[in-house]
């Protein structure tokens, strides 16, 4: 019983929990960021370059025999969007760690006020010195 509520002591400090969080959205924005290459970009540029799909460009290697099984193709279209994605992403995270960095900064730049103790120390010196 011990490894139990040692495990389960593990598993809900703040930060295990934060980073379950953190790889549930990380995925779900993945899957937006995929939807958005592979549906609103790619698209387009597509149309520029003449009408071409970039999911479906390949290499074949190998045809497919008579019965349409056993082709070998490099698929490099998708490979593609694919550094598309990761760049989207890329640039995505790099904008909230720059905002995260700006926040951080505010708030070193920011002075703590001194301790009340420390400032009542201070009030009654000043009033010693003017006597």
């Amino acid at each position: 019983m011990g490894m139990l509520s040692e495990f389960r002591q593990f598993a809900m400090r703040g930060n295990v929990v934060d980073m379950a969080t953190g790889i549930v959205v990380g995925a779900a924005f993945g899957k937006i960021v995929s939807s958005l290459v592979d549906q609103i970009i790619m698209p387009p540029i597509g149309l520029l370059i003449g009408g071409i799909d970039f999911s479906n460009i390949k290499t074949v290697l190998k045809a497919a025999g008579a019965d349409g099984k056993g082709e070998v193709a490099i698929q490099w279209g998708a490979f593609v969007n694919t550094v598309i994605s990761f760049v989207i992403i890329a640039f995505a995270i790099f904008l909230v760690i720059k905002l995260m960095n700006r926040m951080v900064r505010k708030q070193e730049a920011a002075p703590a006020p001194p301790p009340a103790d420390v400032q009542l120390l201070t009030e009654i010196r000043d009033l010693l010195k003017q006597r």
